[in-house]
């Protein structure tokens, strides 16, 4: 493989600046996270996934719940609800309406119809993902949401994907079982498996296994010229085994990890994908598809109190910052 260097750089540029964004903004109390226009006028993923406030709030109140006690089946079930919507709003909605989600309550006809509800004043998918909702298979239910309901109902509960997900033995194994399902493809499953990998369900290596995205895959035929008989994956692998070689070559030496925890080939993906965003702008010449970015920075809709999966060992840090910025967010 061989990369494009003009491109390849702003990768870990990038990375540097948007970390050094989580921090300012998180830990230094100030008002100006960067100096970067770009940057600043759109909209950006953290460089780790599971600092982003949907994740945040999938961890937190989803999977460790401290209100309610959930078996194996259940945090399980719970994580692809909300996923499938990965919208905060939608999932409260669910939530106050019906009680908590669980393999128990999960009433296909009642969910809809108050998701039916939902919907005629506010959208209850995210525009983060591409839903789709078509399929022969449950071609006869008119709305997406049921679609993908009834989904979940027969392939995932009835069909024991459930305890399959439980007994599997790698993330990859956990990837493939998800992608049996209808409407749930290679990105979905591939983003499903880690999010699981959240919880105490499943513990595999978040190195073990990757799937490129569509907007990863853009940013990887932006910084590489040519990758040959090589897979897009082996692009990200490629990328983590050399990390610090490049930001060393490319002078961005200045990253400042997550309490020491490096990042996973999933945040890597995703810092594929923003790197493509960000050329739109920076080198829009080097056009793969999208040609703008579509989502403009919009100030914070109130504070994180962040938390991560206890078997990653940092929310002690956590702990430890005690410290709010100006913007309210918190690290606790």
């Amino acid at each position: 493989m061989k990369i494009r260097e003009a491109a390849y750089k702003y990768y870990f540029y990038f990375m540097q600046e948007r970390m050094n964004m989580f921090w300012k903004k998180n830990v230094d109390s100030i008002s100006k996270y960067t100096d970067d226009p770009i940057l600043a006028k759109h909209k950006f993923t953290n460089v780790y996934r599971a600092s982003d406030r949907v994740s945040q709030y999938l961890i937190k109140n989803v999977i460790y719940n401290s209100e309610n006690v959930f078996d194996e089946k259940d945090v399980i079930l719970r994580i692809i609800i909300f996923k499938i919507f990965n919208k905060i709003e939608t999932w409260e909605y669910l939530e106050n309406k019906l009680g908590a989600v669980s393999v128990k309550s999960f009433d296909v006809d009642k969910l809809s119809q108050v998701l039916s509800e939902r919907r005629i004043t506010e959208p209850i998918f995210s525009a983060a993902y591409m839903m789709t909702g078509i399929h022969e298979r449950y071609s006869q239910y008119t709305s997406k949401h049921e679609s993908w309901l009834r989904m979940v109902k027969q392939e995932i509960i009835n069909e024991k994907r459930i305890d399959k997900i439980i007994k599997a033995k790698s993330l990859e194994e956990v990837y493939k079982i998800l992608r049996e399902c209808a409407f749930i493809g290679d990105f979905l499953a591939f983003q499903y498996a880690v999010d699981l990998n959240y919880s105490t369900v499943i513990d595999f290596d978040e190195n073990s296994f990757v799937k490129a995205g569509i907007g990863a895959i853009r940013g990887i035929k932006k910084c590489f010229i040519e990758i040959g008989k090589f897979s897009f994956e082996d692009c990200i692998k490629y990328t983590q085994d050399n990390l610090s070689r490049y930001q060393e070559e490319f002078g961005y030496t200045g990253f400042e990890n997550l309490w020491g925890r490096e990042p996973k080939l999933i945040d890597l993906q995703n810092c594929f994908c923003e790197t493509d965003k960000y050329l739109r702008v920076k080198l829009p010449e080097l056009q793969v598809d999208n040609t703008r970015i579509k989502q403009k920075f919009t100030t914070s809709k109130g504070p994180i109190d962040f938390y991560f999966p206890p078997k990653w060992n940092i929310n002690h840090y956590l702990q430890k910052c005690n410290t709010k910025n100006t913007e309210g967010l918190t690290l606790f």
